[in-house]
């Protein structure tokens, strides 16, 4: 399980995606697009329709990594263990992992019953260089190389009129092109 507002998703969350899947053997990766983040309180900029569109253009290539509109579907503020515990119920003897970057590590304590998302999933934590390892016991670091995209920077340049290119999959480049997103 990856979530976050993906608005848009890019090549950052595919890599660190595909880099957590790779080192722990997983058979498959769900990005899961929050409704409403509890962090983020304004939501995200592009419809849910529009980011779970962009989400299965950036991943169709990729039958390893599965979007999930469980916390869209289920509306209103995500919840990560919410959401965990969702999957467990539906799915009880899969293995679930929960993957984050370092810093989402960080504020793991500020979080819905921290605890409970402990016991239901492994953390995979992603390392970047240059960034101090998390301290602390139960979890699983992941190597990756250092990116500097966000999506933030990505919303900021279409509204400036600069180009993404490279940021994020063609097909996510044109259907914002197409749609008018993010100006």
């Amino acid at each position: 399980m990856f979530g976050g507002s993906f608005d848009p998703v890019h090549h950052g969350h595919l890599a660190l995606a595909r880099a957590c899947r790779d080192a722990a053997g997983l058979d498959e990766v769900w990005l899961v697009p929050a409704a409403v983040q509890p962090h983020k309180p304004h939501g995200p900029v592009a419809s849910n329709e529009d980011r779970l569109t962009m989400l299965r253009l950036a991943t169709d290539a990729d039958p390893t990594l599965r979007v999930s509109d469980l916390e869209i579907a289920r509306g209103g503020v995500s919840y990560t263990v919410d959401t965990l515990r969702a999957v467990h119920a539906d799915r009880p003897d899969a293995e679930l992992y929960l993957l984050m970057g370092a810093d989402t590590l960080a504020d793991l304590a500020k979080w819905r019953e921290p605890e409970a998302i402990r016991q239901l999933a492994s953390l995979l934590v992603v390392h970047r260089p240059g960034e101090p390892l998390p301290d602390g016991e139960g979890f699983t670091v992941v190597e990756m190389p250092l990116s500097d995209l966000s999506s933030s920077e990505i919303r900021r340049r279409v509204a400036a009129g600069e180009s993404i290119d490279g940021m994020t999959p063609e097909q996510v480049v044109s259907y914002i092109a197409d749609r008018g997103l993010y100006r």
